[in-house]
């Protein structure tokens, strides 16, 4: 081999062998200057699951109230945290001088309001995903916060700030997996995505997913991860997009399709990303494939596996074998190189931490009105596709 190609191919071992320090790192040897008191309005799944997290790090936040509308959520929150302040009007939890930042994890067509009005109350604003639900709601939001310039706002795509996803990028970007054409994309399950309900009347507002006045289905609630990873990495947006699908197992009364696969091509970069879920089948489950000429990364959402290429594959094992150099992790049968030696953390501390991190240093988070606002923008043309049956084309 000559010294050369030892070289670089040395400087792609190290690369794999070194896992990138999490984003919120640069906080952890800080003084703790403030705990945040927070106010969660939305207190679902997602909601309740966010106050599980926050309660894990008492040094940076405390929930001291939350807005809830549904009766069958609010009590149990009561009951389980006496000193909780529980509102049915979100707005007396936003005329709190107590509460420092407000979460919203609401409904994606209710996004727009809580948001405004948050920001209106002068609180930091931690924004779930899909950041908004139309383009005409992007576009209002994104020249609204440029009037409050002082508070922080973070949207709630979590792969931005996970160790592996930070690996992955940098695999990219430097080039170990050779030219990259193809993405392939799933998050599949056997399942009717339907929650119980206590009374049929709160049918709409439990599964609002089911339902086109309130949601984005199955590409903002599971895809849109993906799909913001990709711009992410590849700092890019598709310029066209195709979505098919349907109702094609659950006749339930549902309006979002249960089976959906959308078509992205990034001129560009000269890739095309497949994005795909189903609600009849779990085979696959959550699935991301990045396919180059020097390899492919294959990922879960707290674990991955870099396979190269026969001959990039040929050229690590003897730096591997011969140098000692690199301690390259491969997998037991040697086909595979691990991202991580093990999985990942929830991706929703990593994402707080660093959240945390933005309102000490009044930093613009990785995951920010205007990024996230480019996956909002392809999540609603992307439906409008599905819906619609045609060609959508991204335009600035």
């Amino acid at each position: 081999m000559k010294r050369r190609d030892f070289i670089q191919i040395a400087g792609v071992a190290a690369a794999v062998s070194s896992l990138p320090l999490g984003v919120g790192a640069s906080i952890l040897n800080q003084k703790r200057k403030k705990i945040y008191h927070v106010g969660i309005i939305g207190y679902g799944d997602r909601g309740s699951g966010l106050h599980r997290v926050m309660n894990r790090m008492p040094d940076k936040f405390s929930v001291k109230a939350i807005a809830e509308v549904l009766p069958f959520r609010a009590q149990p929150a009561a009951e389980q945290y006496p000193d909780l302040k529980v509102h049915q009007d979100y707005r007396k939890l936003l005329d709190s001088a107590e509460i420092d930042t407000v979460v919203v994890s609401t409904p994606l067509n209710a996004h727009f309001e809580h948001a405004k009005a948050v920001l209106e109350a002068g609180k930091n604003l931690y924004l779930e995903k899909t950041m908004l639900f139309t383009l005409e709601e992007i576009q209002a939001f994104q020249e609204l916060v440029r009037n409050y310039p002082n508070q922080t706002i973070q949207v709630g795509h979590q792969y931005r700030y996970s160790p592996l996803y930070f690996k992955v990028k940098d695999y990219i970007q430097k080039g170990w997996l050779g030219k990259i054409t193809q993405v392939s994309a799933r998050w599949d399950r056997n399942a009717s995505w339907r929650r119980p309900v206590p009374s049929p009347e709160y049918e709409r507002q439990v599964n609002w997913r089911m339902y086109k006045e309130y949601s984005g289905g199955l590409v903002a609630e599971l895809l849109s991860h993906q799909m913001d990873f990709i711009n992410w990495a590849f700092d890019t947006v598709p310029d066209r997009i195709y979505g098919t699908g349907g109702i094609d197992y659950y006749k339930d009364g549902r309006e979002t399709f249960d089976n959906v696969q959308v078509t992205l091509r990034y001129d560009q970069a000269g890739m095309v990303g497949n994005f795909g879920a189903t609600c009849g089948n779990q085979y696959e489950g959550y699935a991301f494939k990045i396919k180059g000429t020097e390899g492919t990364i294959s990922l879960l959402t707290n674990d991955g596996v870099f396979y190269p290429e026969p001959e990039a594959k040929a050229k690590l094992q003897e730096v591997d074998g011969v140098s000692g150099a690199t301690p390259i992790t491969w997998t037991e049968n040697r086909n595979g190189i691990k991202l991580v030696d093990e999985p990942t953390k929830d991706g929703t501390i990593y994402a707080l931490e660093d959240y945390y991190r933005c309102l000490e240093e009044k930093a613009t988070p990785l995951c920010n009105v205007e990024n996230a606002g480019n996956t909002a923008k392809l999540v609603a043309l992307a439906n409008q596709s599905l819906y619609q049956g045609e060609l959508k084309t991204w335009k600035g």
